[in-house]
């Protein structure tokens, strides 16, 4: 089963950083989406925050987002300049990131 369509919310998102050919580093508050099965998504110290990765296998389609704090509410205003900074607005982004790269919800491993 599928998992029903995430209606697109329109917000700025922060991606993260190359630091070597195939490696991609998702710092606190960005997310990364990829189609390249050759490319490596990473993040590192998490600490307190919040990882969260999807890979649809048969898509070859991955992302990964580092979240820093649970709720956008406690910070509305950063929350519209820096969705992926919370759980609750990022892992949103993050789904409907890879499902526009052609990932399928009932495909997809999220850990």
């Amino acid at each position: 089963m599928d998992w029903p369509r995430i209606e697109r919310v329109l917000m700025p998102v922060q991606v993260g950083s190359s630091t070597r050919e195939g490696i991609r580093v998702a710092g606190i508050g960005e997310m990364l989406v990829s189609n390249d099965v050759r490319e490596i998504l990473v993040t590192y110290s998490l600490g307190s925050c919040v990882g969260v990765s999807v890979f649809d296998p048969e898509a070859g389609v991955g992302g990964l987002i580092h979240c820093m704090l649970p709720s956008s509410k406690i910070e509305a205003d950063k929350a519209v300049k820096r969705p992926c900074m919370f759980v609750d607005t990022g892992v949103i982004a993050l789904l409907q990131a890879v499902m526009d790269l052609g990932a399928i919800g009932s495909r997809m491993t999220i850990k």
